[in-house]
């Protein structure tokens, strides 16, 4: 449960040392001390707060028997934890086939390339690659745009997070990972600033998070068209259509960049591994925007929390490539890998998990707007569907990193698991199938928390 400040950093301040002495029992704090003398140290997920030895539903449970309603789950766990129905059907799936060589075809694969493709946002004869992350399916889009369009440029946003390879980590734009003596990237990934109404990298007002359409014109938007007019021969343009952080983009934006790239000849790659599935109250998170891509990237959910599974989906006329090896990924058509992905698209389907994230997001913003109108710390509430975030403000208006963070390990201590994004923002991303009871108790959590930490107490 590292504290997350962009995709995240880990504290490693006096809160986090009060955590692992308070927080941690004996068993977990002995498995963190085995973890960090086992593993390399990095950035995110070092050291480790605590240690799990349980994960069903919504709950996670250390090793000391101490549970969190867990509102972070590296956005894995739409389903939730250790869903029966995905165990039932991965055990069913051992017995049947656990593996298939590369070059030779499993049904299970194929059942889920046609699934993912019968009602593609990409259109009619989309076609599918599987990859063991998203990272690596970031990357098969990159390729697949460089053969497609002969070009090798891109355009991405700054603060984007897309992976953590060489290729998502040059489209991405998180200093944590582009910095620090990583060296050169991929030449040609171009970046502007993103969309943020409350935080317009451009200097244009904003109502309580609203953008001010009449002052900005869509700065954000313009900008986009106007890189790819200078650069003239980018290949793609690749994000995130409403940021894990999050952000949703303002009406028309992604229209507007939709029609630039036409115009550009450049392609449009949505990366939804975040983000899709249902989070945001849509299948998929750019639905409700009038854009469609020309490349949809699927990940972490797609598993079902159980096992890693990314897929990129393309449009018609992007099977450009059968004579260049683009993923040759060993695991790239493994049946269990695939077997997870049928079920937790048939959970997501069965139980109406998107319409149930939709009205649960809209329960839960209004008790966040509430908590924002008593609590002049709270800048904004913002989200879609069960991807919702609060951001901190100091007095002046500056991001209020240490509010933030205060109030993350003081839900950590009540039995909530949260995520904190940029800093001065609490994400909340619970599963999809969260009772409404159990979600309004984590509600009640982040208020006693959020009312201890403006009490300074």
């Amino acid at each position: 449960m590292p504290v997350d400040r962009s995709e995240g950093d880990v504290n490693h301040g006096p809160r986090r040392a009060r955590w692992a002495g308070d927080g941690v029992g004996p068993r977990s704090r002995a498995l963190v001390e085995r973890d960090a003398a086992a593993f390399l140290k990095q950035s995110l997920s070092t050291p480790c707060l605590s240690a799990v030895r349980k994960a069903e539903g919504i709950w996670i449970e250390d090793m000391d028997g101490r549970r969190f309603m867990d509102f972070h789950g590296n956005s894995v766990h739409h389903i939730g934890y250790a869903h029966p129905r995905l165990v039932a059907a991965l055990k069913a799936q051992l017995d049947e086939l656990t593996f298939a060589p590369r070059r030779f075809a499993c049904e299970a694969a194929a059942e889920l390339a046609e699934r993912l493709t019968a009602n593609a946002p990409t259109g009619p004869d989309s076609r599918v690659l599987f990859a063991p992350g998203g990272s690596e399916a970031i990357e098969i889009a990159l390729k697949i745009a460089r053969v497609a369009t002969g070009r090798f440029k891109t355009v991405s946003f700054w603060d984007a997070f897309h992976g953590a390879g060489f290729g998502a980590v040059s489209v991405g734009g998180e200093a944590v990972f582009r910095s620090h003596g990583i060296g050169p990237l991929l030449p040609g990934a171009e970046h502007v600033a993103p969309f943020a109404c409350s935080r317009c990298a451009y200097g244009f007002p904003s109502r309580s998070g609203a953008p001010d359409l009449d002052a900005c014109k869509m700065a954000c938007a313009r900008m986009v068209r106007y890189a790819l007019e200078k650069e003239g021969d980018v290949a793609a343009v690749v994000a995130e259509p409403i940021r894990a952080v999050p952000y949703v983009p303002p009406p028309g934006f992604w229209p507007a960049v939709r029609q630039a790239c036409n115009e550009a000849g450049a392609l449009l790659i949505f990366d939804e591994i975040p983000t899709g599935l249902g989070k945001t109250g849509a299948l998929y998170s750019h639905e409700p925007f009038g854009a469609a891509p020309d490349i949809l990237v699927l990940g972490k959910a797609l598993g079902g929390a159980m096992l890693p599974l990314a897929a990129v989906i393309a449009r018609a006329g992007l099977d450009v490539a059968g004579d260049r090896a683009l993923g040759h990924y060993t695991h790239e058509k493994n049946p269990l890998l695939a077997r997870a992905g049928l079920t937790t698209l048939d959970i997501i389907a069965d139980e109406g998990l998107v319409e149930r994230a939709a009205d649960l997001g809209g329960h839960a913003r209004a008790r966040l707007d509430d908590m924002a109108a008593h609590d002049s710390g709270i800048a904004e509430v913002r989200g879609a569907g069960l991807l919702l975030g609060v951001e901190f403000v100091t007095p002046d208006g500056a991001p209020d990193n240490d509010r933030a963070e205060a109030t993350l390990y003081a839900a950590l201590a009540r039995g909530l698991s949260l995520k904190v994004n940029m800093g001065s923002v609490l994400t909340l991303s619970p599963p999809l199938t969260i009772p409404r009871a159990d979600l309004d108790r984590a509600l009640d959590i982040l208020d006693d928390a959020r009312r201890e930490t403006a009490s300074g107490a």
